[in-house]
């Protein structure tokens, strides 16, 4: 049985974490395995996930977890997997998959579903994509980690960091971890040519999801508004969508940055970003390792971030870029 099922924890359309295992799961299907991916259903389907699908993949659509159902289901019942639980069972129970891949937006898959694995003795890997030390597992929680995790095939995260701040957060070891880097999407050759301002200023771009939680474009803000920016020659621009757009626009009026802050929306092709800056400003809370910080340095770009996860593991503070106490 060569049939191997990828399932995408992703609950926005699409983002870096998806790369790793959609790239994986086309190249498979070219090697003659058939391939299923369980993946949020929205409407209409991303470009991204009907690449997939006329790719030979069989995507199965799971409803939204923020629909009003869902919400509904997980109060009556108090389970923690709801309704992505219940559709990737049924996935499971249709496909007869031989290999389970679990990729999770955040550090681990649903300890529920793992443990499904173990109860159907399909053998299953993880990918973790993103970490941060304010999720800390209850003791409960903690131990059905410890007890399942052993029995997968690999633990994949994308950064040692992050690895190392997993095992911490339950306590163990994991001898079957292993750091597995994300796919980028420039050519190693890559070189657009350095932007020069008219006004001479430092062309700074700062590149992912609206979504400061994560992502703190709150924070590259208000250190710009401080009088030491506020009288240097610089503008910014940031690049991407979320649902976070309004209240940073509103924050940069409420600060003062209009005429130096810019919002460009998603741009897909990463060399367009840098022949017009010339500057990446990562000023994550929790992260992964950003693909697009991998792009950037790619393009002869250096990268102002913070020392979260993964950013201190490609960027060497004062030799390609600088790194900042977070």
């Amino acid at each position: 049985n060569k049939s191997i099922l990828f399932v995408s924890s992703l609950w926005d359309r699409w983002g870096g974490s998806e790369e790793l295992w959609s790239q994986t799961a086309l190249k498979l299907v070219a090697q003659g395995y058939a391939v299923s991916a369980s993946v949020h259903g929205f409407s209409p389907v991303h470009n991204r996930v009907a690449d997939l699908i006329r790719g030979g993949i069989d995507v199965w659509p799971r409803a939204s977890q923020f629909s009003l159902w869902m919400r509904a289901r997980q109060k009556l019942t108090f389970k923690q997997d709801g309704i992505m639980g219940a559709e990737v069972r049924k996935v499971i129970d249709k496909k007869s998959p031989s290999l389970i891949v679990f990729s999770d937006g955040g550090v681990i898959p649903l300890i529920e579903l793992l443990e499904l694995c173990v109860a159907k003795q399909v053998p299953f890997v993880t990918i973790g994509n993103a970490n941060t030390e304010n999720w800390w597992p209850e003791d409960e929680l903690a131990e059905r980690y410890r007890k399942i995790l052993p029995a997968a095939l690999r633990c994949f995260f994308v950064s040692g960091a992050n690895l190392r701040l997993f095992e911490k957060q339950i306590s163990c070891e994991l001898a079957n971890a292993e750091v597995i880097r994300n796919p980028f999407g420039v050519s190693f050759h890559a070189s657009p040519p350095w932007p020069m301002s008219t006004e001479g200023e430092v062309l700074f771009a700062c590149v992912g999801r609206l979504h400061p939680i994560s992502k703190g474009q709150d924070i590259l803000l208000e250190a710009l508004a401080t009088p030491v920016w506020a009288n240097r020659k610089w503008r910014l621009t940031l690049y991407g969508d979320g649902p976070m757009k309004n209240s940073l626009q509103r924050l940069v009026q409420r600060l003062g940055l209009n005429d130096r802050v810019f919002f460009a929306g998603h741009v897909a092709v990463m060399e367009d970003i840098w022949r017009s800056n010339q500057i990446m400003v990562m000023p994550s809370r929790c992260e992964g390792l950003p693909i697009v910080m991998v792009e950037a340095m790619l393009c002869g770009r250096a990268v102002i971030a913070t020392d979260v996860a993964g950013h201190s593991e490609i960027v060497e503070d004062g030799i390609t870029g600088f790194l900042a106490e977070a």
